[in-house]
């Protein structure tokens, strides 16, 4: 048996003398001496074989004890540390806790904090808000806001000394209505003055006519002159017989007599007799009057002709009744196209009568031709009413007069183009 030496470790200058090299995953160790009697005694117990896997795995061992205790120092190390920073920064989390906490209730606490205190310095009952707006809004006092708007508006609206009132009073000198109610007044004035003398006028007429023996003439005598521009031009022929006897024995009745042209009645005599009644005549008498008048001029057609104040209700300005026409026409305002209508009217009914086949004549045509006809003479005397009382409108209304003179007369031409329809000549 070999006998054991016991090698002591290596002095520190020796164990760096040994060349220990690590390449990869490998250590190389070249010449390794250990010297220490127990590990020798114990390796040479070993098989001479199994002696370099021994060391080996006794090298193995040694490195990752060696290595576990490192890493088990490193840790404390850290947990160490960890903890002293863990208690610096609570530390310095409750300071700045605390200062956190002091500022707070310095600034926002209950009673003595200092945003509290500036809020109810401000805002507060007793505030600076409260005062301003009180005192802003104080009704009592003249500098406030509302003392001066009350004054101001005042000034201009409240009380007969205010500006509204004295630009609104037409009755101050200095008014911008003053001029304005100088100047209509004196149209007014002279408005009046105008109506009252066309009053005085018209019932000096009025009187002087009622007071006259002769006041049935003088309407005679307006219709006279009339009627003969009417049939100017037409070929017809107006005869005054008032005073003249007819056919009956001593009877005068009939005032006018138009005979018709003979190249509208195929050579034959056709005649309209006219009565001027300027008095109040009833209906049934008015009837006879004109039955009578018919027979005693030989008249085909009978047209009476009214003044206003004693016309029957519903004629103005003319219609056919029974036959005949009636009329009215005003002595004091007359309107040709009133009466030209009229006798127009009379005229186409007395041709008619010529007629052999009075079946063939368009009874609705003529009828509503001669509703038009009244429309547009009505619309006239409205217009003529106007145009009395309101003087600054007598243009336009002049000129709508003409217009509707014109359809009076086109509808008229209708009526008359249906009885030459119906007696075969050509329309022209």
């Amino acid at each position: 048996m070999e006998a054991r030496r016991l090698v002591p470790l290596p002095s520190p200058d020796q164990r760096t003398a040994t060349p220990i090299r690590v390449e990869g995953e490998r250590i190389i160790i070249d010449q390794l001496t250990i010297r220490d009697p127990g590990l020798a005694a114990f390796v040479v117990e070993r098989p001479e074989s199994e002696r370099a896997t021994l060391v080996e795995r006794a090298l193995r061992i040694g490195l990752v004890a060696l290595q576990d205790v490192g890493v088990t120092v490193n840790v404390d190390v850290v947990r160490r540390e960890f903890g002293a920073l863990l208690s610096q920064t609570e530390a310095a989390n409750e300071r700045a806790a605390k200062a956190l906490d002091d500022m707070l209730r310095t600034n926002f606490s209950d009673g003595d904090g200092r945003l509290p205190r500036t809020l109810e310095k401000f805002l507060g009952d007793r505030g600076a808000l409260r005062s301003f707006v009180t005192e802003l809004f104080d009704e009592t006092k003249r500098d406030s806001a509302i003392g001066r708007m009350r004054q101001l508006l005042g000034d201009y609206f409240d009380g007969d000394a205010s500006r509204l009132a004295v630009l609104l009073d037409p009755t101050r000198l200095g008014s911008p209505l003053h001029q304005f109610r100088s100047e209509v007044s004196a149209g007014f004035t002279r408005l009046n003055e105008r109506l009252t003398a066309i009053e005085a006028a018209a019932a000096a007429r009025a009187t002087e006519r009622q007071r006259s023996a002769a006041k049935g003439a003088d309407f005679e005598s307006l219709l006279a002159s009339m009627l003969g521009e009417i049939v100017r031009g037409s070929g017809d022929v107006l005869d005054r017989t008032g005073d003249e006897a007819g056919g009956v024995a001593r009877s005068k009745k009939g005032d006018f007599v138009l005979t018709v042209s003979p190249d509208q009645t195929r050579g034959a005599e056709l005649r309209v007799v006219i009565e001027a009644k300027d008095r109040t005549v009833s209906g049934r008498l008015m009837r006879d009057e004109l039955r009578e008048a018919k027979v005693n001029r030989g008249a085909a057609v009978g047209l009476v002709i009214f003044t206003p104040n004693h016309a029957p209700s519903g004629i103005a300005p003319f219609d056919v009744r029974a036959g005949d026409v009636y009329c009215v026409v005003d002595p004091d305002a007359p309107e040709p196209a009133n009466l030209e209508g009229a006798v127009r009217l009379a005229r186409l009914l007395a041709l008619a009568c010529l007629r052999e086949d009075q079946q063939s004549l368009d009874g609705a045509a003529v009828g509503r031709a001669l509703e038009g006809i009244r429309e547009q003479l009505e619309g006239i005397r409205q217009m003529k009413t106007q145009l009395t009382s309101i003087g600054t409108t007598a243009q336009v209304i002049t000129i709508a007069l003409d217009r509707m003179r014109t359809v009076v007369l086109s509808r008229i031409d209708e009526v008359e183009a249906e009885l030459r329809l119906v007696d075969g000549s050509p329309a022209a």
